[in-house]
């Protein structure tokens, strides 16, 4: 009995986790490009995550906007860094998801983005009441509790990972300037070099015209 009522409570736990239908995608976009992603929500109420984060070009910022099926612009941004935001589909239908480069001439951005429809099913009532019902009570607050802190850790891992690729992408910036720094001034010491020899030449070189009196 004990491991009947068992199976029941993880075959509903399974149950009671949303559908979700996600796209974690890392995307590179080129100056003056502008890239669209599209996904398909199936019935109207679904909610629609979506988070973009710039992971190196530039001053790590981008342009971007979302359309519903109907074209009509229900969210954006412009030289925004990362976002997160949760949208409800009012329409079903095709929405999309578009990043744009504009304001940069010659800088690739590298953005990292995930985009997620879910829809929650609908929780019924237990076959049998009693004890049944009270573990079903527990195990959906504990299902609910444990998809909360997910979600928090999920967001803090992103956040974190956003940092550490906007520090490498600094690190790396700064040590081709430093790179390129010290190529110019060994070219300029090389330079002063050969300026200053062929100066004293002409010290001890009879270069004029002699003049007989």
């Amino acid at each position: 009995m004990i491991l009947l009522l068992l199976l029941y409570n993880c075959f509903l736990f399974l149950s009671l986790l949303p559908a979700a239908r996600s796209s974690a995608l890392t995307t590179a976009i080129a100056a003056n490009e502008r890239l669209c992603f599209y996904v398909d929500a199936d019935k109207a109420g679904e909610k629609i995550g979506f988070y973009f984060a710039v992971q190196s070009g530039g001053s790590f910022d981008i342009d971007f906007d979302v359309k519903d099926p109907n074209e009509k612009v229900i969210l954006d941004g412009k030289s925004e860094r990362q976002g997160d935001y949760v949208l409800t589909a009012n329409t079903a239908g095709e929405y999309s998801f578009c990043f744009e480069n504009d304001m940069s001439t010659l800088t690739v951005k590298l953005v990292d983005f995930d985009i997620m429809v879910e829809s929650e099913p609908r929780r019924e009532a237990p076959a049998k009441p009693g004890q049944v019902a009270d573990h079903t009570s527990a195990l959906e607050e504990s299902t609910f509790r444990l998809n909360s802190l997910l979600l928090n850790i999920k967001r803090t891992q992103k956040y974190f990972h956003t940092r550490e690729n906007r520090g490498f992408s600094l690190v790396r910036s700064t040590q081709n300037r430093l790179f390129w720094y010290m190529v110019l001034e060994s070219l300029g010491i090389v330079g002063m070099a050969v300026l200053q020899v062929y100066i004293l030449q002409t010290f001890f070189t009879k270069t004029g015209r002699r003049y007989k009196v």
